[in-house]
């Protein structure tokens, strides 16, 4: 059992438990490629909020993780084979009724941490704040928490190098053999605008890449993905210590 994981640990253990700061990872169910697991992102969330639960509760910090959300925002890929969407709408509704929970027992603090690009969870906290005024709000993008360029060959932004190294170390029996991978090759914006990045309209999927992933994974190794796995767990969970640690009275320096 471990105690900072709230799907394993008991009654007993956290009857007289309190907790400062609840983690909900938030993931996805989408293609990734020929040769990632449709659930590729709810693995790296379950593993990355686990660890780095870890490392801050051996320091001290009282933060409970929650059980991982499985689906995210996938408009963009509505006619590729069963990638699951739910609505920024319907994420609003559960985060309120998760934050009904959470003010209602004492818990000040929530981190959202999240597994997929498709997810934006700042607006919603903006309006969950104004409802929970007495509590903390925060999300991060796990995977945008390192210089990817420092452990990996090639860049992209789904089932790439990264994503494809990092479920090698995770879970090395789900990954297909990289000689059959598409390059991850992805068409760009004809909108110069778009293409600088200054201006946003979603991706159409099918339109964008051939084989559902953008960035090249051929280069990918199980020791990148161990390496990078370390160390973003090892920020992640400072994250967390310093959340959990935070005066909310008095969070400015």
């Amino acid at each position: 059992m471990r105690p900072y994981i709230l799907a394993e640990t008991n009654w007993k253990a956290l009857k007289k438990e309190k907790i400062e700061l609840a983690v909900l990872p938030w993931a996805a169910t989408e293609a990734h490629n020929y040769h990632l697991p449709y659930g590729t992102d709810i693995y790296e969330a379950d593993a990355v909020a686990a660890a780095s639960g870890k490392i801050a509760w051996e320091k001290g910090a009282k933060v409970m993780i929650l059980p991982t959300i499985p689906f995210g925002v996938n408009t963009g890929q509505a006619d590729i084979y069963l990638d699951m969407n739910l609505n920024p709408s319907t994420q609003l509704a559960i985060i309120k009724d998760l934050t009904s929970v959470l003010h209602r027992q004492g818990i000040p603090k929530l981190l959202i941490l999240n597994s997929h690009g498709g997810n934006d969870f700042k607006t919603i906290l903006r309006e969950i704040g104004l409802q929970f005024p007495d509590m903390f709000f925060s999300t991060c993008n796990w995977f945008q928490a390192l210089d990817k360029t420092q452990y990996f060959d090639h860049m992209g932004d789904h089932a790439d190098e990264m994503e494809t190294s990092l479920i090698m170390h995770l879970h090395s029996h789900l990954v297909g053999p990289l000689a059959e991978t598409g390059d991850g090759a992805e068409k760009k914006s004809k909108v110069k605008a778009l293409r600088e990045g200054w201006a946003w309209a979603e991706r159409k999927w099918s339109m964008v890449t051939e084989d559902t992933g953008i960035g090249n994974p051929k280069a990918s190794s199980k020791e990148k993905g161990e390496r990078f796995f370390k160390d973003v767990t090892e920020k992640v969970a400072q994250l967390m210590i310093d959340l959990e640690k935070l005066d909310i009275t008095d969070r400015y320096e």
